[in-house]
């Protein structure tokens, strides 16, 4: 069987893959209309209620609905995963997979039941309560940043780009503008049941791809033959040091507010710690999936474009029909992570950043996704459309500057003053900017400024509490 190093979406497509790929579009947009069906009728003059119905679901989700929309949200940069496992192998399974896991597992047994006393509505919201109104008010800032969808919205732009042949930047725009209006029309809810239709399909996708890749050309004997060593080891050529950094923003799951978000809006801290360790099981089997499908890719089409190699590999191995569903899997993988982010990152533009007088106001959160939708698409430029490089430039920043806080925060409670909060966070911001942008040689080039970020916090940490000891 001959393979291509490009497809064309119009011929390789028949009928029965379009008939399938709108079919699961339709039911996706029919399970939103559903949701909002299903939604109590709340009074126009209770605002509190209706606002935290917008945000939260009311704190309505159900074991079921907490597993779908955590599992869906995770996995919308499927073309950064698949490439990084394209060109490293189970690298790709250790950094965006493994470190993971350990932080999923973190989360469900220690930090859970400490954040339903809260009963906070946002991240920043829960840092307010924990330490003070400053330091709730910069970390809405880190995370405003951290949550702005820009590899998402790359993603899709990547989708519908391969699809019409138009340019990136009209394919973000499109993409981006179908996404802001369901997510304004349903709020949450409507993530949350696009969410349940999207977790199957994504997750069958993967699945079908891995399991007629092994039919066509058998198990793991084939990738060994055919694949470079480095594909099989934990570092795929990398050094320790830098595939550790991996880990340590693995841990920014910790002050992530989209897991924060579902945390909030379960029904109680049973079914979050129940749902979150049902999803790493699904989200390991998932990963397994995407790793070893893009690895088939390199082995069968090695020169074909890293960043698109793993859908035009799916396509020509999948039977009719089959396309259809893989395809509108890979599209739902995107969708469901890029409405969460897209949501989030609204919330915080418009409840944590805004003025009080202003907070609450539904139609601010309108402007406030509409606002992110723009910048989002803006800074998809910026970074010129490299997924990966979004990923570790956020996630340093959040890891280095606001994990450790946090943490801290969870293990001695009331120990961490407002004050000493933003003075470590910033201290942590300062020291990651300067690192990456001065000239390094000989040793200390290979620290990256995600340590350098983590030390600087730390120090941060322990010597205002200190001076605060000595004027004491």
């Amino acid at each position: 069987m001959k393979f291509d190093l490009e497809v064309n979406y119009k011929t390789i497509l028949n009928s029965t893959d379009w008939y399938v790929f709108f079919g699961i579009l339709v039911l996706t947009i029919a399970a939103v209309i559903y949701g909002q069906y299903l939604k109590k009728k709340i009074k126009s003059e209770e605002k509190e209620i209706a606002f935290l119905d917008l945000l939260l679901m009311g704190r309505r989700l159900t074991l079921p609905m907490f597993i779908a929309t955590l599992v869906a949200t995770w996995y919308g940069g499927i073309f950064g995963v698949t490439k990084i496992a394209f060109e490293q192998g189970i690298f790709n399974f250790i950094t965006q997979g493994f470190f993971w896991y350990i932080t999923y597992i973190i989360f469900a047994f220690f930090i859970t039941h400490k954040v339903a006393k809260y009963k906070a509505i946002t991240l920043p919201d829960l840092v307010e309560k924990m330490f003070g109104p400053k330091a709730g008010k910069l970390s809405a800032v880190f995370n405003f940043f951290n949550v702005l969808p820009i590899a998402y919205v790359i993603s899709i732009g990547l989708i519908i780009q391969a699809f019409f042949g138009i340019t990136l930047l009209q394919s973000m725009i499109i993409g981006v503008m179908i996404v802001v209006l369901y997510t304004i029309y349903g709020g949450f809810r409507a993530i949350v049941f696009s969410d349940i239709i999207q977790f199957f399909v994504m997750c069958l996708g993967v699945f079908l791809v891995l399991f007629f890749s092994v039919k066509l050309f058998g198990g793991i004997e084939f990738l060994k033959a055919n694949l470079p060593s480095s594909h099989f080891t934990l570092t795929g050529g990398q050094g320790i040091a830098s595939t550790l950094v991996w880990g340590f923003i693995a841990l920014s799951t910790l002050v992530d507010p989209n897991f924060y978000q579902r945390i909030f809006a379960a029904k109680n801290p049973k079914v979050a710690k129940r749902g979150i360790i049902f999803a790493t099981i699904i989200w390991i089997l998932f990963d397994i999936c995407t790793t070893a499908g893009a690895m088939y890719a390199k082995a069968v089409i090695p020169e074909a474009a890293s960043d698109k190699a793993y859908l035009i590999y799916a396509l020509q191995i999948l039977p009719n029909g089959v396309r259809g569903l893989v395809l509108a899997g890979i599209l739902a993988t995107i969708l469901s992570t890029l409405d969460s982010y897209l949501f989030i990152a609204g919330n915080t533009l418009s409840y944590d950043l805004m003025p009080k007088k202003l907070k609450g106001k539904i139609y601010i959160h309108y402007l406030g996704i509409i606002a992110v939708a723009i910048l989002a698409v803006v800074l998809a430029i910026v970074f010129n459309g490299n997924i990966k490089l979004v990923w570790k430039t956020l996630g340093s920043y959040s890891a280095s500057c606001l994990l450790l806080p946090v943490l801290y925060g969870y293990i001695f409670p009331g120990r961490i003053t407002d004050s000493q909060f933003v003075f470590a966070s910033i201290l942590g911001v300062i020291t990651v900017s300067v690192w990456r942008n001065i000239n390094l040689s000989g040793f200390w080039q290979n620290i990256d400024e995600l340590y350098m970020g983590v030390l600087a916090t730390s120090i941060g940490l322990i010597s205002y509490s200190l001076i605060l000891k000595r004027r004491k």
